[in-house]
């Protein structure tokens, strides 16, 4: 399981986080939305070590992340696939090379890499596309690669950054299939959006994130029938000005 536990980070005199708490079940997917700035990526960068909390617990399965060493700190991520917002490919590299190089750094044989790079690419539909590179790929497909790459590693957690940023609804839509798959398979996913058709369709829980703390946390089911009137700006995507439309009764 990863737990946060009164979680503090500020950049200079920007305060982001401001005691943020929150269990992240294993076996769910997990969701995180709010408005952008509100820190929810650097929530993700926080539970695998690639930022420093000023204050509180981060922990991944008992181990306090803040204070392993750079060792151990290797050995957990070997448990954490991570898909970023613009998939962070290496464009000189083809797809079964961007899968194949967390994969080589593990030490795996030759055979072992080949049949995780072939099995990661048919989870995600993208059979025969090792070839390719980048450059060839539609932004959608360019994720799904994010996502077989952390696949390939046979990770326990995925983390998704913003996976349905900038994808037309059809393709938003195979990225949502693709996440409650990994879900299916086993993989507890922490996912971080403002796009609350997705965050509908592939959480078991969603955590509003305003003003640095997690404001409500419940299933999909109790935030969309939330009275809190900030969740339910957010999730009816009214700016701060418009009054939500009367319900009125039928006479």
């Amino acid at each position: 399981m990863i737990r946060l536990g009164d979680v503090h980070k500020a950049f200079g005199e920007k305060v982001v986080l401001a005691g943020l708490s929150l269990d992240v079940p294993d076996g769910m997917n997990t969701v995180i939305i709010g408005g952008s700035g509100s820190g929810k990526s650097v929530t993700l960068k926080l539970v695998v070590g690639l930022l420093e909390p000023d204050a509180g617990r981060i922990e991944v399965d008992g181990l306090s992340v803040p204070d392993l060493g750079r060792d151990d700190l290797t050995e957990l991520r070997a448990h954490i696939g991570y898909v970023f917002q613009f998939a962070a490919l290496f464009d000189s590299m083809t797809v079964a090379e961007n899968i194949r190089l967390g994969l080589a750094k593990r030490g795996l044989d030759e055979d072992t890499i080949r049949a995780r790079i072939e099995h990661s690419l048919a989870t995600v539909e993208l059979s025969g596309q090792e070839d390719r590179y980048p450059a060839e790929l539609s932004g959608g497909m360019r994720k799904r690669v994010g996502i077989a790459r952390a696949v390939a590693l046979k990770p326990r957690y995925i983390l998704y950054d913003e996976p349905t940023t900038g994808l037309d609804p059809v393709t938003s839509a195979v990225i949502d299939r693709l996440m409650q798959r990994t879900r299916d398979l086993g993989v507890t996913g922490l996912i971080v959006t403002h796009d609350m058709r997705s965050a509908f369709t592939v959480g078991d829980r969603i955590g509003m994130l305003h003003d640095g703390v997690i404001r409500q946390v419940g299933t999909v089911a109790e935030i969309q029938a939330t009275t809190d009137p900030v969740v339910r700006q957010f999730i009816e995507g009214r700016p701060d000005d418009v009054e939500p439309p009367v319900r009125r009764s039928a006479s």
